[in-house]
């Protein structure tokens, strides 16, 4: 008997078209502006995972013509330094969105530095006004991730009204966001996490499953109902007893393809999502400053 097997949901493919819509757009309005839309993203330290999330986020920007301001500090900078760069970053008129690479050293309060970021310049939708704006259903920068998540199911005219959607992780950077989006998407949302009980119980009636909680291979077939759209929101690196290191899901892909109708891979999924709707972000907040 055939195994059967999900259909992919690309987001790799996917953000490449979006790439080319932006750079279309941009295209257009920089001969009316005078200048490109600008992106600034500060990174502290030499964490090598932020240091690759952060040339890759360069890279997408040239592609798409967004210039880069992007400051690299290191590891001792103050506070208020950094405070002090951001708000003469909220005033330059060259910049369009501010990013600051997470996570910061833990002497650094990231809350309070995210707070310093003028909300029509937080890319990132991280604000407390933007992330207020999403609750009341009103126009604002959404958070990267969910939002990729969101467009995703969209490309592939996925049905979320009525549907139960499970969104495992209660994270202010996807699981908060992410049940806000589905839940103004008419879906009903339960929230999961690791103080869940009776969790295969949950997961297994869930018609969209959205795993956010950076356990590798977390889910498995048994634990996903058979038909569901299952997206796999976790990066996790790991290691091989041959010192080979490869990036792993939350998902247990070859398992769980076997009984979803969908299903995102890691990588080529949701990450290149979340920097395509970054730069979406960019130019959103661009056209905002143009208008105004």
């Amino acid at each position: 008997m055939e195994t059967k097997t999900a259909k992919l949901l690309d987001g790799k493919a996917y953000s490449l078209k979006i790439h080319e819509q932006l750079k279309s757009a941009i295209a257009q309005l920089e001969s009316i502006v005078g200048r490109p839309p600008g992106l600034a993203v500060l990174m502290v330290g030499d964490n090598p995972a932020s240091a690759a999330y952060v040339r890759n986020k360069e890279r997408a920007c040239e592609s798409v013509g967004i210039a880069s301001f992007n400051r690299h500090f290191p590891r001792e900078t103050s506070f208020s330094e950094l405070q002090s760069v951001i708000h003469s970053l909220n005033d330059d008129k060259r910049v369009d969105g501010i990013l600051v690479q997470l996570p910061l050293p833990p002497d650094l309060d990231s809350v309070a530095l995210l707070h310093q970021i003028a909300p029509e310049k937080d890319v990132d939708g991280l604000h407390p006004l933007n992330l207020g704006r999403l609750i009341r259903s009103e126009p604002g920068l959404r958070s990267c991730t969910p939002a990729g998540v969101m467009r995703l199911l969209q490309e592939y005219s996925i049905s979320l009204e009525g549907k139960h959607a499970v969104v495992l992780g209660r994270s202010i950077l996807v699981g908060k966001p992410m049940s806000m989006m589905l839940l103004e998407a008419n879906a009903t949302v339960t929230i999961a996490h690791s103080r869940t009980q009776n969790l295969q119980e949950i997961t297994k009636n869930a018609d969209i499953l959205i795993a956010a909680v950076g356990i590798p291979q977390l889910i498995t077939a048994q634990m996903v109902k058979k038909g569901a759209v299952v997206v796999d929101v976790g990066i996790n690196r790991i290691t091989d007893q041959n010192g080979k290191s490869r990036l792993i899901g939350d998902v247990n892909f070859e398992e769980v393809a076997t009984v979803a109708n969908f299903l995102t891979p890691v990588p080529g999924g949701i990450g290149p999502m979340t920097v395509a709707m970054l730069l979406q972000n960019t130019v959103n907040s661009y056209q905002l400053s143009v208008n105004s």
